[in-house]
């Protein structure tokens, strides 16, 4: 029997995303897909590339009769939604905003959320009913940081510069999204206070919990579509060869991020689900460069590797996702 899913959110950029990857998995029924601008309308109306994949239309209606509901919307809206909309207790929830992220925030009315990095709490996942599905920018330093962190090498300021795609900021028009300012354009936003901070530290406290030194990150906007790039920075008094092996250990069980001895670039994970890991040394300072979609394993990639993992599936049922190349 597949797994009846609904999808609220289902006409933005990470409602697309996921749309693309569920009317393809194998294991997987969509039973609706909200959107109350676009009810009646076709998917492939706005979504015009999965013309030809599918005929399902835009509802403004919602069903119980579903396994499992991804809430693909903006941050503060999907506690919004909750709160007005009852949702009965043995339907899983795949949550993308940020109301469930943060351990003050798991709870809600009778729900607890599971803060679902797979990478940190792939157990925890499998065994969870609701899942807070983490941030782009915060999977991409996470992954970076997760093995130092879990040998206790953390023990001085963290340097981050991270840059990401247009899509990040979702499809709401602002100064900063027009094509026209973006376009051959590189800027600088939320410097040192980026709200994606806060679950960082939380997981690294979670691997070491003496974890107390500053994340000095610096956000920027990229004139790209998708993707994040994060160079991280510490100080590091093993060989390049112990960290290398530090990384690939930590990593061995987890299928969709890899270790690069040759340097990366954005490409290589545009259109997949995976993280790319470069490792450099410069005197006592270790460099970590990690890759992302953000829309794929920063949101809708990583959401549907959760519910794979939430009912029991391969954890890339439905992900063999390839690059867009060139």
């Amino acid at each position: 029997m597949k797994i009846k899913v609904g999808i609220v959110g289902g006409a933005g950029y990470t409602g697309g995303e996921m749309l693309r990857i569920l009317v393809h998995h194998p294991e997987v029924e969509i039973n609706f897909v909200h959107s109350n601008s676009n009810a009646g309308n076709l998917i492939s109306d706005v979504h015009t590339d999965l013309l030809g994949d599918t005929e399902l239309r835009f509802s403004d209606m919602l069903s119980q009769n579903i396994d499992v509901l991804f809430l693909c919307m903006g941050h503060g809206e999907s506690s919004k939604f909750l709160a007005a909309n009852k949702i009965e207790s043995h339907i899983k929830i795949i949550d993308l905003s940020q109301d469930f992220r943060l351990e003050k925030n798991t709870a809600f009315e009778n729900r607890t959320f599971v803060y679902g990095l797979p990478e940190l709490n792939k157990e925890k996942i499998k065994n969870a009913q609701n899942i807070a599905n983490p941030g782009c920018f915060a999977t991409c330093i996470q992954l970076a940081l997760l093995p130092l962190a879990a040998n206790n090498l953390l023990q001085n300021e963290i340097h981050v510069n991270a840059t990401t795609g247009s899509t990040g900021a979702g499809q709401s028009l602002a100064n900063t999204s027009h094509f026209s300012w973006r376009n051959q354009n590189l800027s600088i936003y939320k410097a040192f206070e980026h709200q994606h901070l806060n679950e960082i530290g939380e997981s690294l406290i979670q691997l070491q919990n003496d974890f107390k030194e500053a994340i000095n990150f610096i956000p920027q906007r990229g004139n790209f579509s998708r993707g994040i790039l994060a160079s991280c920075y510490t100080e590091c008094d093993l060989s390049l060869e112990e960290v290398q092996a530090l990384y690939k250990n930590y990593y061995q069980d987890h299928i969709f991020t890899h270790i690069s001895k040759k340097n990366i670039d954005l490409k290589q994970v545009v259109n997949t689900n995976k993280c790319f890991i470069h490792l450099e040394k410069h005197g006592n300072k270790l460099l970590v460069t990690s890759i992302i979609d953000n829309l794929l394993k920063g949101a809708s990639g990583q959401a549907v590797q959760n519910m794979n993992l939430m009912f029991g599936l391969g954890e890339n049922t439905g992900l063999k996702l390839k690059s867009g190349g060139f």
